[in-house]
């Protein structure tokens, strides 16, 4: 994921990345305003520094990919997603030989595989995951294609 967000960055897009956790992550540190803000009952507490923002927000249930890139990235040209298998939405699957060969995703939503499995029988183009800038050509390309409406 890093390799593909420093090279389409380097092609001059405006990435965000999304990445999905099964633990409950630990954004803002104890003790500061802005912790004390949501120990008070705040919803959200943004803090803001120079270079950076931090948002700590509760959500009342997991939040898809899509609704939040909606809400929170909409002057960006891509986001990136990691996880979600089960969401629905356009994939590209990252499939290691060392971890499996059965895809996770529903073949029907994979744009690409990406992969080190060269006889992986599937009916979307299978992309050689070490090879990034392929991969970064095939993401350039489908972007094309989806603001040209195919």
């Amino acid at each position: 994921m890093e390799k593909l967000v420093s090279g389409l960055t380097a092609k001059g897009l405006c990435i965000a990345t999304i990445k999905h956790s099964h633990h409950q992550p630990e954004m803002d540190t104890p003790g500061k305003d802005s912790w004390r803000h949501k120990q008070a009952g705040a919803s959200t507490s943004l803090l803001v520094g120079p270079e950076k923002i931090l948002m700590v927000s509760d959500v009342d249930e997991t939040l898809n990919p899509q609704l939040l890139a909606a809400r929170l990235f909409t002057d960006y040209d891509l986001v990136l997603v990691e996880g979600y298998a089960s969401v629905p939405g356009p994939k590209i699957e990252v499939l290691r030989a060392e971890r499996s060969n059965i895809l996770r995703c529903d073949e029907s939503e994979l744009i690409a595989v990406a992969t080190d499995i060269s006889d992986l029988k599937v009916s979307v183009p299978l992309l050689d995951m070490n090879d990034t800038q392929s991969l970064i050509d095939f993401i350039l390309q489908w972007l094309d294609g989806m603001e040209a409406g195919i």
